[in-house]
């Protein structure tokens, strides 16, 4: 029987995977994921087929490790999905990784890349540590299957050096690899495809202002289909504020905001190291610190419910606005379109219209017809511009980091494996999945 590909996403609080066929293209067996592991109930949702299923979980699921080694079962026991009955089915996993330091490409995981990847765990240790935990345990309890990881952070190894460098002793940054990185460059690099498709240009000619703007947010200036420059940076902090991140700030700050800034956060475990100014600016702060909700859909309406509500909109903007002028210059204003994506980016029409008022110098417009009715289901580009044409383009893109980067994973791990069997290398595998893309 024909072997499958098994794709993993691991989050701070949740676990997705995903199998598929060993197709070109591939296709999907069973999508499942466990969300609120930090947060019990957990949630199980479940798809197969026609099949949908939803449910509260009784079973105490509280590491990343737990959830996946449930979700393994649950579709190994299915007795509807006879091309994953076991283990013996699955050729390869592909793990994310939010953090990959310097590796510009996928990697399959062994001892060596297994330990690079372990010093950089405190630089990103609530989403590495779970994904690597199940990299571990994978290796462990599944060893005949190979493991390829591939990053976020690899969209942006092409940032110049006087971008990505911080003005610290350069030796102390070099031996602990302290510079900036980016992340959500899996969702970056989709959109970049597929805005320059929609707008028939070449990728490598194709300069974009995009906006990846979800509880967690991020923004990247693309010049000739190659980040130069993206908000956040040594880790997914930096940047813009999201739904519990504070986002740049002055980094004195969380010192004079408490004398325990140093110490471990009670969040921390023996294998997980948080400090207590990493779990105030990532966990306590944002639009939740400000509003006392996550969810800005509470926040961007017409007629916010508070003083707090509206002041956190207008953070949000300015720090969003600021961006796009910065990265307008660092273009030469040599650019194609502004892309919103991510569920805030792709949802909020009001967030869409007022970033483009207060950019109206910079040639931009928006249809408001277009913009309240938003992309449909099965519109990966939406043109919301007014006069199109006449200036950069504003566009929609729907992107989903589970999808979109899933995608990027199998894809990936297809030509790897069926140009791995002729001796082909790794640089011209990536080709192939250019060209598949």
């Amino acid at each position: 029987m024909p072997k499958s590909i098994l794709a993993v996403n691991a989050g701070s609080s949740s676990v997705k995977i995903t199998f598929y066929t060993f197709d070109n293209p591939p296709r999907t067996i069973v999508d499942a994921a466990i969300s609120g592991i930090t947060a019990p109930p957990s949630t199980l949702k479940y798809q197969a087929g026609g099949r949908k299923h939803k449910e509260e979980l009784k079973e105490k699921l509280s590491t990343a490790q737990d959830a996946f080694k449930y979700l393994l079962q649950r579709c190994f026991s299915d007795p509807e999905l006879s091309e994953v009955a076991s283990a013996d089915d699955v050729e390869y996993i592909c793990h994310r990784v939010v953090h990959g330091g310097d590796y510009r490409d996928a990697v399959e995981i062994n001892d060596e890349t297994l330990g690079h990847l372990k010093g950089l765990e405190d630089l990103a240790p609530l989403h590495n540590f779970s994904a690597l935990e199940i990299v571990r345990l994978c290796r462990s309890e599944l060893p005949k299957v190979r493991s390829i990881t591939f990053f976020d952070s690899s969209f942006h190894q092409t940032i110049p050096e006087a971008v990505r460098t911080y003005p610290i002793n350069q030796e102390i940054a070099k031996a602990n690899g302290l510079r900036k990185y980016g992340f959500h460059g899996i969702s970056y690099s989709f959109i970049l495809r597929s805005v320059a498709q929609f707008l028939n240009k070449p990728v490598e000619k194709t300069n974009l202002i995009v906006m990846h703007i979800g509880s967690g947010a991020s923004i990247c200036a693309i010049k000739d289909g190659k980040s130069v420059d993206t908000s956040m940076g040594l880790t997914p902090l930096a940047g813009l504020p999201g739904a519990t991140r504070s986002g740049s700030i002055d980094p004195s700050l969380v010192f004079h905001y408490t004398n325990e800034a140093g110490k471990l956060s009670p969040a921390s475990t023996s294998e997980m190291h948080i400090s207590t100014a990493e779990d105030i600016l990532n966990k306590q702060s944002g639009w939740k610190a400000l509003t006392g909700t996550t969810d800005f859909a509470q926040i961007a309406v017409p007629n916010p419910p508070s003083e707090a509500h509206k002041l956190a909109f207008d953070i949000f903007v300015d720090r969003i606005q600021g961006y796009i002028g910065s990265y307008y210059v660092k273009l030469n204003g040599e650019l194609d379109g502004v892309v919103f994506a991510g569920g805030i980016g792709e949802k909020s029409a009001l967030l869409r219209r007022t970033l483009v008022d207060k950019c109206q110098c910079l040639g931009l417009a928006i249809d408001d017809v277009a913009n309240d009715k938003g992309p449909g289901d099965e519109e990966t580009v939406k043109d919301i511009s007014k006069g199109s044409g006449k200036g950069p383009r504003v566009l929609i893109c729907q992107t989903n980091e589970q999808v979109c980067g899933l995608k990027y994973w199998v894809l990936l791990t297809v030509t790897f494996a069926l140009t791995s069997r002729g001796g082909v290398g790794f640089g011209y595998r990536l080709f192939l999945y250019t060209w598949i893309y």
